[in-house]
């Protein structure tokens, strides 16, 4: 019978991988004991994972309990989200520990759709969220999340974001009437984005989502340049063609030093609204060569479903709205593997440490 101790509990582990960074969950390993035939392990994932962590125990335990030599696992799990590095030599934005910009080579890909529940999702899972509405020409969160109102600003310089479905969100669409014109020229529209990311009073978060305009244009430079940006979900469709945008914008950020933590492959599918009936309108497997041609993970898909327009469109994103759904199951899935990926990159220490949040339970199933 094998000798169970420290080092197979740490094999036996290391050869289960996480889905949700596609590395082996050995690596996660805080602590380790034995007592005979009885392991127990403290399992420490860097990303908010609230529906997934009784998976994550039962993966673990399971893989322990089929060596011969283990009688029993016992296997707990905590999460601690931390601040990982930014481009070149930027520092972190005040209680802001990272932020994730969410891009798309053109417009029409359901980008801002995608932001905003991506941020519900992030939520969901456990995590503090913001919204940066940074689309100073056609701002579309206000709508998307159900907002109106005038933020505050308590000494004349700073502004207090917004708040609804649990995050925090700041705009220029707060700023302006909805149907007024930003008819301002590229050192202007940048300026404003700095100004609202800057001196806006975030109040400790661990993500900050960016909804990005579409392009590769002054905003999304600037963003690069200035903005201590952790890392950036592309959005596209997966007919062939969209392989040219997806490239100008993995080959933009890749060029300013930004991580590219993924695909996210939106309109996959189309969901018949009287039948339910889903097929592939636009190709097969457009993400998954997308993500293979370039290097990176493809987070998720999702499908071109009536009621994710509708839902946006009235001021309450799917995650929210239908929480218990296929489509808010693939959000929440997407945010974990956005996270799960910024999870694996360096730390920012000058943030410090995390604070560590028990999700399971030593012996949970």
């Amino acid at each position: 019978m094998t000798q169970v101790n420290e080092a197979l509990v740490r094999q036996l582990l290391g050869e289960v991988i996480d889905t949700h960074t596609g590395a082996p969950l050995g690596n996660a390993i805080r602590a380790v004991g034995v007592d005979g035939a009885k392991v127990s392990v403290d399992l420490l994932i860097g990303y908010p994972a609230a529906s997934a962590i009784t998976a994550i125990t039962q993966q673990a335990k399971q893989a322990l309990e089929a060596n011969a030599g283990i009688e029993s696992a016992a296997v707990s799990v905590t999460t601690r989200i931390q601040s990982h590095k930014v481009q070149g030599t930027l520092g972190p934005l005040p209680n802001v520990k990272n932020i994730i910009a969410v891009a798309s080579g053109k417009g029409g890909v359901g980008k801002s759709t995608v932001a905003a529940n991506l941020a519900l999702a992030l939520k969901a899972e456990g995590a503090k969220v913001g919204v940066m509405d940074a689309d100073i020409y056609g701002p579309s969160q206000p709508r998307m999340l159900g907002i109106n109102a005038k933020p505050e600003s308590p000494d004349g310089k700073s502004i207090v974001p917004l708040e609804a479905h649990g995050v925090q969100i700041m705009s220029i669409g707060f700023l302006v009437e909805e149907d007024t014109p930003m008819i301002w020229r590229g050192p202007m529209v940048t300026q404003a984005m700095m100004q609202l990311i800057t001196d806006s009073r975030w109040n400790m978060l661990d993500y900050m989502i960016i909804d990005l305009p579409p392009g590769t244009g002054d905003i999304q430079l600037t963003l690069a340049q200035k903005v201590p940006v952790s890392g950036v979900v592309i959005v596209t469709t997966p007919q062939d063609i969209a392989l040219i945008d997806v490239s100008r914008a993995i080959k933009m950020f890749e060029k300013v030093e930004v991580a590219v933590l993924g695909i996210v492959e939106n309109m996959a599918t189309h969901v018949c609204s009287n039948c339910g009936h889903e097929e592939h309108i636009f190709g097969e497997g457009g993400g998954e060569r997308m993500a293979e041609r370039y290097k990176v993970p493809l987070l998720g898909s999702l499908p071109l479903d009536i009621r994710i327009r509708e839902q946006t469109d009235g001021g309450n994103p799917t995650v929210d709205a239908i929480p218990e759904s296929d489509l808010s199951a693939r959000y929440r899935e997407i945010a974990r593997n956005t996270a799960g990926r910024l999870s694996l990159l360096p730390r920012n220490k000058s943030l410090g440490l995390g604070k560590i949040v028990v999700r399971g339970v030593p012996g949970a199933a």
